[in-house]
């Protein structure tokens, strides 16, 4: 069974069956698949039947080098303004691809396959597009909605467990902001049920992908309410810039951690709900230590994006289900960490 949902007038996400699903989806135009050699190893037979770019993997991936280099190719391959962009892959695979569909002879029709857990339930939903500068995340971007997104839970059956713990972080941090029965189903599943179990998958996923589509309704280029998304992420930059050891899942996990513990400490979340986010970080064995000093960490969370002024917007749980946004200013963010 297909499920749709709708992410903003003229963008849906669905739940189902990728092959089958493209050939309803797909315009009849001209359909370049931007992709990377490791899903081109795992799905081959997904991309083989279109013309299709490789890009390369990891964050530092995400940059303007990457997208010169795409605009190259589509240039060398004769795509005009009338091709259709498919992004088949990772969150770093479809930001790209989201931000050549919007940018490439000033904007083309452009959609996704995602083939991560991190991907479905966050990075390709939304409309988001951005790329690193300076080891900076996302500082360069573009919002623009993609024709539709499609998340096949099979495809996640190849994800190592490290990939598929980081974008459980992820569905954590929608549970804390969002809904409380998410919170509780991730609380009764293991680890294995949750890698194994395909509807029980499919409703966590559904359950996360409508929590941001609620959201992004509401406030589709971050205007202020979307800055709630960011629950957790701007300590996760932080640790992304500041050293190589984590990937953003698991900065992600640290980030709620010590957002969490901020919150406790500053009587913004109960001990009972600080204590079952701790204990739901610690049922899927992250790690929440701090991988980098303090005074490191302090100054690549100066940098980011959300400042305004001399001040930051943070995200704080208030309950299991809430969260609000802050204005921190820069004096006061010693006391966070």
């Amino acid at each position: 069974m297909i499920e749709q949902i709708e992410v903003t007038d003229g963008s849906r996400v669905y739940i189902g069956g990728a092959e089958a699903l493209l050939q309803q989806l797909l315009p009849q135009k001209r359909v370049v698949v931007i992709s990377d050699s490791n899903i081109d190893r795992t799905h081959h037979d997904l991309i083989a039947s279109y013309e299709h770019i490789l890009i390369g993997q990891g964050e530092q991936a995400k940059s303007l080098a990457t997208l010169d280099g795409v605009y190259r190719q589509l240039i060398e391959m004769g795509a005009d303004r009338e091709c259709f962009i498919l992004g088949i892959g990772g969150g770093i695979v479809t930001d790209i691809a989201g931000f050549v569909g919007a940018t490439y002879m000033r904007g083309v029709e452009f959609g996704f396959v995602t083939t991560t857990l991190l991907g479905s339930v966050d990075a390709s939903v939304g409309g988001k597009n951005g790329v690193n500068i300076g080891g900076y995340k996302n500082m360069v971007g573009t919002f623009l909605q993609p024709k539709f997104v499609v998340c096949d839970t099979s495809l996640l059956a190849t994800l190592p467990k490290r990939e598929f713990r980081a974008g459980l972080a992820e569905v954590i941090k929608s549970a804390i902001l969002g809904e409380k029965e998410l919170f509780e189903i991730l609380e009764q599943s293991s680890f294995d049920e949750l890698r194994n179990n395909t509807a029980l998958l499919e409703d966590v996923v559904a359950r996360c992908i409508k929590i941001k589509a609620s959201v992004v309704a509401k406030d589709e280029r971050e205007g202020g309410y979307r800055r709630i998304l960011n629950l957790g992420h701007t300590i996760a930059h932080a640790i992304e810039k500041s050293c190589s050891k984590y990937n953003h899942g698991e900065a992600v996990a640290i980030g709620l951690y010590h957002i969490t513990r901020s919150a406790l400490a500053q009587n913004i979340i109960s001990e009972g709900d600080a204590n079952r986010i701790f204990s739901l970080l610690e049922h899927f064995e992250y790690d929440t230590a701090l991988p980098v000093e303090r005074k490191i960490l302090l100054k690549a969370i100066g940098g980011d994006k959300k400042r305004s002024g001399n001040a930051l917007h943070l995200i704080f749980p208030t309950a299991i289900g809430s969260v609000v946004d802050r204005l921190v200013p820069y004096t006061e963010l010693d006391s966070i960490l």
